[in-house]
Formats: structure tokens, C-alpha cells, sequence
């Protein structure tokens, strides 16, 4: 491990236990990654979701293994100094899966790894029919988890989607046990209520994370007000990626309605700022650098 990933992990913790409310939101692949980061975020989320959607043009219905987040990991942490959380879903498989999944996250360039108590395969948080482990399986997904960490600072986040499923006590019941396993991070999935959201900080001394998806089920609240709650994480998962698609659709309708794109920079990024993001600058020096002598 570097000394630069070192002092990345234990910074993105401190931070996150100061309960602040930090502004994350999804990335889904490398140039993504560039843009959040570009914009001045503090960290970012790399979604599954997201990897779905826009890799495979699949739904978030646990088509994806870790071979393939593992990949996108590498990639993103190539292109990008942010702290990275990594949706890692169920952990792919049982507790001795987790504990391999996680071990090559970390490797790859995670510094927080969310693991979720859905039945595998899981679906989105946000979707209908989902099902869940039970409380001790879940348990032992996370005693794997953590003993399968090299460096204690990568953080381990619980996520739990029984409140769709059994209802919000039985949640927060659940998410008790998960922190005495030793989750860093707690995620109530898909809370529907206000007054579940503003109570749920109250009830634990471990930071929180809150996921809003839009056209989702959670109530939107500000960051600022979601700070004053106790909340440490204000997940935006998919705004990257629902944008890129509203962007897309509007900008590709009107070149097929009328057969040419004008260079319209309410609708496409200037050439220049393409080639900015993705630092040719650098490689045209490096080129100039390795030339061959004449």
C-alpha cells in the first residue's frame, strides 16, 4: 500500500466521522470519475447501478460480479485521486466470497466498500420484491469483511434494505447488530418517511449514510439540512448517470431532427474541454518527451 493511499483512507474517515454530510455522488466509469472530480467533490461512488445500466444496458438486477467491479475500480482509481466508494452488493456469494471480494477492492483502489443483506441476486434498493438474508448471515458477511481488510481505514459500509421488506424497526434492530460486527458506515436503504430520516442519526453513534434517488423512494431533503440531521454521506448514486442519459437523448434528438449538430454548448462540450478532461495535454508532452532523436 502507498503512503499516498494511506493518507487518502485515513483523511476520507476522519471526515466522514465528523457526521458533515459530505456530497458524493455516482460515477460509472472512468470519465465520469474525471468530471466529479473536476466539479470539485470529495469523493465518489462507483455504482453498480451504474455499471449496469451504462456497461451492459442491463438493469440493476445483480448481473454483475467482481470481476467486473473490480475492473471499473482499477480504472476509476487510475483516472482519479478522490476517495472512492465501491458498491460491492451482496459481497457476491457468501461470507468467504466477501471476504475475497473485498481483499481485491482493496486492492484495486477502494477506500470504502458497501456491502449489502439482500438475497443474491439483489436488486435495486429502490425496486419492488426485494428479499433478505438473514440478520446472523449478514453478521458473518461482515466479521469476514473485516478480517479480509489490510488497512483498518478502509471503511465497511452496512447497508440494510429490510425496512422494504419487514419494516423500519426491524431495520434499525438489524443495523445495531451490524455495527457490533463492525460496519464503519451505516446505510438504511430506501426510508420513506421524514420522520424516519430525521430520527434515524439519533439512534446511532456510527456515521450514516443517505442515498437519494431521484424519482425514488426516499424523501428529498437539502445536504445542509440533511448535515444538521447527524447525516456523514449524501449519496446522489445515479444523478451522474441519469443526467448523461437526459443529455444524450436531447442532444442526439435534435441530430436526428435535423440531420446535423451545431456546436451548441447547451447541448455538447467543446472539443477542447473533452481533450482537457481527459489530460491530453499530458500525453502530447510525453509524446513530445519519448520522440526518437532525429
Amino acid at each position: 500500500m502507498s503512503q499516498i493511499s494511506a493518507t487518502r483512507r485515513a483523511a476520507f474517515r476522519q471526515r466522514v466521522q465528523e457526521r458533515k454530510g459530505i456530497l458524493v455522488t455516482g460515477a460509472f466509469n472512468a470519465l465520469s470519475a474525471r468530471v466529479i472530480e473536476d466539479l470539485g467533490f470529495e469523493a465518489l461512488y462507483l455504482t453498480g447501478a451504474g455499471i449496469s445500466n451504462m456497461s451492459l444496458g442491463l438493469p440493476d438486477l445483480g448481473f454483475i460480479g467482481l470481476h467486473e467491479v473490480a475492473e471499473h475500480t482499477a480504472r476509476v482509481r487510475d483516472a482519479s485521486t478522490l476517495p472512492i466508494i465501491v458498491d460491492a452488493d451482496t459481497g457476491f456469494g457468501n461470507a468467504l466470497n466477501v471476504f475475497r471480494t473485498v481483499r481485491t477492492l482493496e486492492r484495486a483502489g477502494a477506500d470504502a466498500i458497501q456491502l449489502e443483506d439482500q438475497v443474491m441476486p439483489k436488486k435495486c434498493g429502490h425496486f419492488a420484491g426485494k428479499a433478505v438474508i438473514s440478520t446472523s448471515e449478514m453478521v458473518g458477511k461482515l466479521h469476514a469483511a473485516v478480517d479480509a481488510r489490510e488497512d483498518r481505514n478502509v471503511q465497511l459500509i452496512a447497508r440494510c434494505d429490510a425496512c422494504a421488506v419487514h419494516g423500519i424497526e426491524d431495520a434499525i434492530e438489524r443495523s445495531h447488530r451490524y455495527i457490533e460486527a463492525g460496519a464503519d458506515i451505516l446505510f438504511i436503504e430506501a426510508t420513506e418517511t421524514l420522520a424516519d430520516i430525521k430520527r434515524l442519526p439519533q439512534l446511532f453513534k456510527t456515521p450514516q449514510l443517505i442515498n437519494i434517488v431521484i424519482g425514488g423512494k426516499t424523501p428529498t431533503l437539502s445536504r445542509a439540512e440533511l448535515e444538521q440531521l447527524g447525516y456523514g454521506i449524501v449519496l446522489y448514486a445515479n444523478a451522474t448517470l441519469q443526467s448523461a442519459v437526459h443529455g444524450m437523448q436531447k442532444a442526439l434528438r435534435q441530430l436526428r431532427e435535423n440531420g446535423q449538430l451545431a456546436e451548441d454548448l447547451s447541448l455538447v462540450a467543446p472539443f477542447e474541454e473533452r481533450q482537457r478532461l481527459v489530460d491530453k495535454e499530458l500525453y502530447d508532452s510525453l509524446e513530445r518527451k519519448y520522440a526518437p532523436a532525429d
